[in-house]
């Protein structure tokens, strides 16, 4: 509001037309409010964000009580989002100076999260169900507000945290209630616990470790919504040389070329392969396209030396071995 229209404000009204004249023109418009509801005695009801009606202004004595009333109000801040009445009640959930004397020292989602933090802190992870476990990542996203009940939404929506951590960023901007930073503190948790099965994978042999190496391509490929076609590269100890993924194709199929597997094993010095493709509707079975690819396959490899150790198949939380199966 411009500094002539705060000045009327504040002037009594049988000072505002003398200051009309001072200026020189017409009063500034006086805000669309009800007569009974006086701007310095108007109150703010935390709860319903009603306006309540305030008890009327007292008169203004003399002229140097309406100097010093005037004098009062320009000495406030020129923001309007930094003014506040002097009588406004203090917002809920505000800390007297003694909280111990409150029956509830802490309202709002701040005590529950500390409690949640200290319940992880002294009692493990396995203190916490998977629904805290997503609404403790939510805090660091959504600084403010109850987190709980959107974690326990998230997981309905996917059907559990596993399924929340490895959905796709497309499925997870789709769900109500999560934006940028929810995301990206999802992906980052997918990403870190990848990387630490990774890890794992990588300090033994591989085949010695299926189980982890099933739970690995499982958090890789269980809900890739296309084809996935990558080639696990092995040393001579079947320790991790590397992780690639080849080929990308459609729903039902991905090209794949045994030559550039081959070529590729090659530049990184792999003494042995396993084959791994992912199959978005969640069946695991192998085609018989599948099956005449990894021929094709351990052939070339078999010319220059290297060993297929197997083609694994992964649906939505299944797996196939085709060396298992006896079809390798």
């Amino acid at each position: 509001m411009p500094l002539y229209g705060r000045l009327e404000e504040a002037l009594p009204f049988w000072l505002s037309g003398l200051w009309r004249d001072i200026r020189g023109g017409r009063g500034a418009a006086r805000p669309a409010l009800p007569r009974a509801l006086a701007r310095d005695g108007d109150t703010r009801d935390g709860d319903t964000r009603g306006w309540q009606r305030a008890a009327p202004r007292r008169p203004i004595a003399g002229f140097a009580e309406a100097v010093d009333h005037v004098a009062e109000f320009l000495a406030r801040p020129l923001d309007p989002a930094h003014e506040a009445p002097e009588d406004t009640p203090a917002a809920p959930g505000s800390k007297p100076e003694d909280p111990a004397a409150l029956p509830f020292p802490s309202i709002g989602p701040h005590g529950h999260r500390a409690r949640l933090r200290e319940k992880l802190v002294g009692r493990g992870a396995e203190a916490l169900a998977d629904y805290e476990l997503l609404e403790m990542l939510l805090f660091f996203a959504q600084p403010r507000g109850d987190t709980k009940p959107l974690a326990k939404a998230v997981i309905n929506h996917f059907g559990s945290f596993a399924a929340v951590l490895t959905a796709s960023q497309r499925e997870l901007f789709a769900t109500p209630g999560l934006g940028t930073h929810s995301v990206a503190a999802i992906k980052l948790v997918q990403a870190a616990a990848l990387r630490l099965a990774r890890a794992e994978i990588i300090a033994r042999p591989v085949l010695n470790n299926w189980d982890r190496l099933m739970d690995y391509l499982n958090a890789e490929l269980a809900r890739e919504r296309v084809e996935q076609f990558r080639v696990l590269f092995l040393d001579n100890r079947n320790h991790l040389l590397a992780d690639e993924v080849l080929a990308r194709g459609t729903v039902n199929h991905t090209p794949v070329y045994p030559r550039e597997v081959v070529k590729r094993a090659l530049e990184v010095h792999a003494s042995a392969l396993i084959l791994v493709h992912n199959h978005p509707s969640g069946d695991p079975s192998p085609s018989p396209e599948d099956i005449e690819m990894t021929n094709e396959v351990r052939e070339a490899a078999r010319i220059l030396g290297i060993t297929v150790h197997d083609h694994v198949i992964i649906g939505n939380g299944r797996w196939l071995s085709l060396r298992r199966e006896g079809l390798l």
